[in-house]
């Protein structure tokens, strides 16, 4: 359990050094006003505890994508492990931070608008478009998910469960944030983090042999070519590494946050609990059942991996408790993808949010649209979903650059993962089958050196475009 427990400590070292670093580039003011407290509307705009706003984002961030995704990643092998810890401190921490951070300075924006301030109007515009699209299909996405897992636990028609998940999906779009969120996320996140310690803990008084990338760093898929780690990988494990969706999430808590400083712990923060959550998940994925070859077998159902897993490991009170933390996670990622949704396009239209009623015109559409995509296929809806989040999760990374450029700052801790993950996206999408279909080496080798090229380009023209006040100038 070497690479195991080693993979959990570096993320905790993370948090401690790397975040404090991130935080002293981007420049915290502990003394300066929050939107909470200059625009506080008694809707989105509400001051709340620290600690609270810590457990709403990190149950907004860790919907089904850290236990699903990094069960999917866990039959790479233990490379697995590295994504999760170098990604989540270098990649997701740092994209976490920056969108809180950005729209803190913002008046809590949306991602859309900061993209656009910072990028320019173009990307402004396609970036309304991409985020209401993927936050509609994350909802859709975590109807499906924790309806099936509660159909296993209470017999319930699937059916039925889904209207009742959308059901609520609108109530807590709807009402003020303190009046559901604030107020049962502390208890989902408490189940959360039990099933996570509580699983994790088992694995090592259990004796299991989790594999240890020393000797085993290689690609353990039973089509290694068709899947290759890179770039499948790195979209199939995004939720515990980097997540655009978090991208969207952060804006809601940063109409809370009453101090700057505030933002460490609860974004960066956020963000390497989902990565442990993550490594706990694949660890278990991988050695339960005796080897990455046994997890095959269940030829992708995760939601029957964590039913076994948790029953068998923590007894039929713990696993219960476990499952309702799988469950709560998807659900209170769900519901506040769709008050995303809602804010996006109110920013969008500069459509004032106070009255019921303005509410309710922006969010009915976006839950008809939501109901009609709920039937389509589960997997053809998370194919697209996992592109257009690590899409998002890029623009995000090169907005953040662009800020740090235009600051005169330490460009580099966003512009590296930036590069990086601008050649993830466009080998999967010249390889995958919803893009151009082309051979995988052709698509890695066209990925890696057009990422390369932006990048080079954007050195010789960063100066030119942006000056302090991130108004483009005639180049």
């Amino acid at each position: 359990m070497i690479t195991f427990l080693l993979s959990i400590v570096l993320l905790v070292l993370g948090h401690l050094f790397y975040g404090k670093f991130v935080e002293k580039v981007f420049g915290v003011d502990p003394k300066a006003v929050t939107p909470a407290i200059r625009l506080e509307d008694g809707v989105d705009f509400i001051p709340l505890p620290g600690w609270k706003i810590f457990m709403i984002q990190f149950l907004n961030i860790a919907g089904l994508g850290p236990i699903f995704g990094a069960i999917a990643g866990a039959l790479f092998g233990p490379v697995a492990f590295i994504w999760i810890v170098i990604g989540s401190i270098f990649a997701g921490g740092v994209h976490d931070y920056m969108s809180g951070m950005l729209s803190l300075r913002n008046d809590g924006k949306s991602i859309p608008e900061l993209v656009g301030k910072y990028l320019g109007q173009p990307y402004r515009m396609a970036m309304r478009v991409i985020s209401v699209v993927l936050l509609v299909l994350v909802g859709v996405v975590f109807v499906a998910g924790p309806a099936t897992i509660l159909h296993g636990l209470t017999g319930v028609n699937v059916k039925v469960l889904i209207y009742i998940i959308f059901a609520y999906y609108l109530i807590a779009t709807l009402v003020p944030v303190d009046k559901i969120i604030a107020k049962i996320y502390p208890l989902f996140g408490a189940a959360l983090l039990f099933m996570a310690a509580g699983v994790g803990v088992m694995l090592f008084v259990g004796g299991f042999e989790i594999p240890e990338l020393f000797g085993n760093i290689t690609n353990m898929q039973s089509t290694p070519l068709k899947t290759p780690i890179f770039p499948m990988l790195f979209i199939t494990i995004a939720c515990g590494a980097i997540s655009g969706f978090h991208s969207t999430q952060s804006p809601l808590m940063a109409r809370c946050l009453t101090n700057e400083k505030q933002g460490k712990n609860v974004f960066y923060g956020s963000m390497i609990a989902e990565g442990v959550v993550a490594l706990v998940w694949a660890a278990a994925a991988m050695a339960f059942f005796g080897g990455v070859k046994e997890l095959a077998g269940f030829d992708g159902n995760a939601a029957a991996i964590v039913n076994v897993i948790s029953n068998s490991l923590l007894g039929k009170v713990g696993g219960a408790l476990a499952i309702f933390g799988v469950v709560a996670a998807p659900i209170t990622s769900g519901d506040t993808a769709f008050r995303s949704a809602r804010l996006t396009i109110a920013d969008a239209l500069n459509f004032e949010q106070h009255s019921m009623k303005n509410r309710l015109l922006v969010a009915i559409p976006l839950f008809v649209i939501g109901f009609f995509l709920s039937k389509v296929d589960f997997n053809i809806v998370w194919r697209y979903f996992g592109f257009t989040n690590q899409l998002i999760a890029t623009m995000v990374l090169w907005t953040s650059t662009a800020y740090f450029v235009r600051e005169k700052k330490n460009f580099w801790i966003t512009y590296i993962p930036a590069v990086f993950m601008t050649s993830v996206c466009i080998a999967f999408i010249m390889m995958a089958p919803i893009g151009f279909g082309l051979p995988v080496m052709i698509s890695k080798y066209a990925g890696i050196a057009l990422a390369v090229a932006i990048g080079v380009v954007f050195l010789v023209v960063k100066d030119k475009v942006y000056n302090k006040e991130g108004k483009k100038v005639t180049v």
